[in-house]
């Protein structure tokens, strides 16, 4: 099995599920007492969000960069990034480092490709509804990618920010992101990206009638996968 790191932190929350997802997975593939190889690298998210506030994400690809190379040198075979909005830098991560990093967007695009969707809703924060990294990554798949109203990106980031990365899942902010759901189905999504790792805290399959695509599990099937190969 082969030794991943993580980089988590952004926020503690969603690498709690990160952790605990990856261990259940190896678990389910090769039963008895097996766990997943994992080196964590968890940052101060107090750090990470000024940064990208402040819009500085050359610093923020600096420490990305810094990071990355630590876990490559303590022996990881390949670097995940718990987080779909640290995702903007990772171009600037690739070249830095000589072991894979595996991109929760590509993984993405590669499962909403295998069912054979097209046109397909995205939630997260504004830096990944409106950055074009995201949207850019997913078109390299073919897909049409559909977002909310203005007013709904900056509810939907508010809440990720405001209230999922600090542990709050309330049954109003549930309610109002079931209407956006919608709002894109009646748009023409016949899927939603959650893109963003708390999201999932929050919002389940089971509270909607087409197919939600968790981006933290896809992301943890992939290195699942990786590291079992």
């Amino acid at each position: 099995m082969k030794l991943i790191g993580l980089i988590g932190g952004m926020s503690w929350e969603s690498t709690i599920e990160y952790y605990r997802i990856i261990n259940e997975m190896v678990k389910k593939r090769l039963g008895n007492w097996n766990c997943a190889k994992i080196l964590l690298y968890s940052v101060n998210f107090e750090e990470i969000y000024r940064l990208q506030q402040e819009n500085k994400w050359d610093d923020l690809a600096r420490i990305m960069i810094d990071i990355s190379k630590k876990l490559e040198a303590a022996g990881c075979a390949a670097i995940m990034i718990c987080s779909n909005t640290a995702h903007k830098v990772a171009d600037k991560v690739i070249p830095e480092i000589t072991i894979p990093l595996i991109h929760v967007v590509d993984e993405t695009g590669r499962a909403v490709n295998r069912c054979k969707i097209h046109t397909i809703g995205l939630l997260g924060t504004k830096f990944t509804m409106e950055g074009k990294f995201y949207i850019s990554n997913l078109k390299k798949y073919g897909l049409r990618v559909l977002l909310p109203e203005p007013n709904e990106i900056d509810y939907v980031n508010n809440v990720i920010f405001n209230e999922l990365a600090q542990g709050l899942f309330l049954e109003s902010s549930k309610s109002k992101f079931l209407e956006i759901i919608n709002s894109l189905k009646e748009k023409g999504a016949q899927g939603v990206i959650l893109g963003c790792t708390e999201i999932p805290l929050l919002i389940k399959q089971e509270d909607v009638d087409i197919p939600l695509f968790d981006t933290l599990r896809i992301h943890l099937k992939a290195a699942v996968e990786f590291a079992l190969s």
